[in-house]
């Protein structure tokens, strides 16, 4: 499978505007802490960006992909552990714990 250097320079593009952003949003933070006015805005931003966040995010996603799999499967498969399963995960996904 060969990689278009298109794609490779559209990605490279993309990831370095997202570190520049996040430069910016850092900048902004220690700005507000040294002024003594952290911005709430910014500090929610960055703590949406941290690693975990977004690992949290790419479960959540993977979590609604099994979910819808399984449901479109529902009608194919008559499983009563399919159908526990679909519903722990998404009981796992409402919960906010």
């Amino acid at each position: 499978m060969e990689t278009d250097p298109k794609d490779l320079v559209v990605a490279l593009s993309t990831s370095v505007k997202e570190l520049q952003q996040g430069l910016d949003l850092h900048c902004c933070l220690v700005t507000s802490l040294l002024e003594g006015k952290l911005d709430e805005r910014h500090f929610q931003s960055l703590v949406d960006r941290c690693p975990k966040r977004s690992r949290e995010r790419r479960l959540e996603k993977a979590l609604r992909e099994a979910i819808d799999v399984l449901e479109e499967s529902r009608k194919s498969f008559k499983s009563k552990a399919l159908e526990v399963l679909r519903k722990r995960l998404t009981e796992a996904l409402i919960d906010p714990d």
